[in-house]
């Protein structure tokens, strides 16, 4: 493992661990997800800089960790991605419909490695989604449908993957 890459798994897992974040339907330690989202943009081929903002992509919205903190930790290359990956709506800006409005024009003007990666996390929460919060998936994957056409940068073995799932998703509905 990429020495970048290892400091950045380190401080991930911390900075999850220090507010005892758990996985929602599991209860398994959140690093499982930044770890499954790592292993997919490495698997594309991802730059380490790419592999470390997979880990380090949900922190500055789940934790007290800031972008300016990752980008004097990791450097610029790495806090843009991670700055890419996380959303910029408020609550302030109106209702869940609104704020992923907001978020989706926020991931279309991403790079495609920033696209890459939010593919990536989009898969394997939806993986997740599906298997244990049928109730919710019914949402996530209607607002996913409606994201995934503006992620065309990202790499197209993530991004058919992605949608794969969601058509077998939507072929299983009744």
């Amino acid at each position: 493992m990429n020495g970048l890459v290892r400091r950045a798994k380190i401080f991930a897992t911390r900075a999850h661990e220090s507010i005892g974040q758990k996985r929602k339907y599991d209860g398994k330690d959140y690093s499982v997800h930044p770890e499954a989202v790592a292993l997919i943009v490495a698997t594309a081929g991802g730059r380490p800089e790419a592999v470390a903002a997979a880990w380090l992509h949900d922190l500055v919205e789940d934790t007290p960790v800031t972008l300016a903190e990752i980008e004097s930790e990791f450097g610029p290359d790495v806090g843009s991605l991670v700055e890419m990956l996380t959303d910029i709506s408020k609550p302030e800006d109106g209702n869940r419909t609104a704020r992923k409005a907001i978020d989706r024009a926020h991931s279309a003007r991403a790079t495609a490695e920033g696209q890459t990666i939010k593919l990536a996390d989009l898969l394997d929460n939806a993986r997740s989604i599906i298997r244990h919060d049928k109730d919710f998936a019914v949402t996530f994957l209607r607002e996913m449908k409606l994201l995934l056409p503006l992620l065309k940068k990202g790499d197209r073995g993530v991004h058919r993957e992605v949608s794969r799932v969601l058509d077998e998703w939507e072929r299983s509905r009744p």
